[in-house]
Parts: C-alpha cells; structure tokens; sequence
C-alpha cells in the first residue's frame, strides 16, 4: 500500500509538472514532491515505521496534490482509470506500470522538464545531450517502481490480485481514455492508435 500510494504521488506530481496547464506555483510544488518522493519513498517501503521518511512522504504527497489539484494531469490516469474500472487493479500501482512508459512517449514535448526531472530523481546529467539526459528520467522512473516492488506489467499486476486480463478490451478502454478529462492536459496529443500502442506496452 505504501508503494503503490506513493508511486500514484509521483504520478501527480510528474503529470502536473509536464501538464499543459503548468505555472511557475505548480511547477514549484510538484518538483519538490518529486525530490521528496524519490528520496524517501523507499525509505518508507523499507521500513514502515520510519516515522521521518512516513512525514516526508506525506508532505511529498500533499505538495503533489497542490500541483495536480491546479495543472491536472495526463494520459497515465486517462488510461489507469480504464484499468480500474474493468479490472478492479489498484490504481496506485496501475499508474506506476504507465507512468515511464506514457511519459517515454511525452519526451518530446518537453524535454528541458524531463531533464530537470531527472535532475530531481538524483540522476547524473552532466555531459549529456539534451535527449539522453531527459530519458534518464524515464529509467530513475522505472527504477524507483522496481525497488519499491511494483509489478513490470499489468499482467503480472493483475496475477499478484488472482485477476484476469485480456488484449480484447483495449480498443474499449481506448475509447474511454480518450474520453477521460485527464487526457486534456496531456503535453502530448495522442491518437487511438498511439494510446492503444502504449496499452500493448504496458500488458
């Protein structure tokens, strides 16, 4: 649960900083929480009753609702509502698994944000080219969802809950992610076969 949870505040915090309706408030907010959340998230995970890194990561938490609260958010909760609904699969864990694999398909619209991500996630940019310094936000993303236990897809998500999923419900759940307000402020815009290709990914 505190992975999963904190993984969904991360999710808010990073969708709300390369969201179209970002400011400089927002942006303030959801970097810190993203400094936060990366420091003591697993901290917390490791050990439950490690009140300090529990405070962080509330603190961590509520700074990245101030942010998503303002800017929105993005296709990762457009589409891990989808897989909420039809599967009944936590949500906190379901945007973790979408979280680098949507974001990876953002890069181009805003790689100086995805550096400074990177920059927050304790990465070591220095010396790199504008893209391979924003995609190394992309791995410390996957790499802190790996750590802290989350499953690589949703299908194993979906055997750790005794669920099942099938293929033959993403055109469906397609359709209403592109339905979901979430996808609005979303810094890239996606086509159905764009969402649909990163569904695939994701299974």
């Amino acid at each position: 649960l505190t992975a999963a949870t904190g993984m969904d505040a991360l999710t808010h915090a990073i969708e709300a900083y390369v969201s179209t309706d970002a400011n400089p408030l927002t942006d303030a907010a959801a970097l810190m929480a993203i400094t936060m959340i990366t420091q003591y998230l697993p901290k917390a995970v490791a050990n439950g009753t490690y009140i300090k890194a529990r405070d962080k990561m509330a603190y961590g938490q509520y700074l990245a609702g101030i942010a998503f609260n303002n800017a929105s958010l993005g296709y990762v909760h457009a589409m891990a509502h989808q897989l909420g609904g039809f599967y009944n699969l936590p949500h906190g864990e379901c945007n973790a698994i979408l979280l680098p694999i949507v974001e990876e398909y953002n890069l181009l619209a805003h790689l100086d944000k995805f550096i400074n991500i990177a920059r927050m996630m304790d990465e070591n940019i220095d010396g790199l080219s504008k893209r391979d310094a924003a995609e190394l936000a992309i791995s410390a993303i996957r790499r802190l969802s790996q750590d802290v236990g989350i499953p690589a897809s949703i299908t194993e998500l979906a055997k750790r809950y005794g669920k099942e999923v099938s293929r033959s419900d993403i055109p469906t759940m397609v359709a209403n992610a592109q339905k979901d307000a979430c996808g609005l402020t979303n810094p890239r815009k996606m086509t159905d076969a764009a969402v649909q290709q990163l569904y695939e990914i994701a299974f």
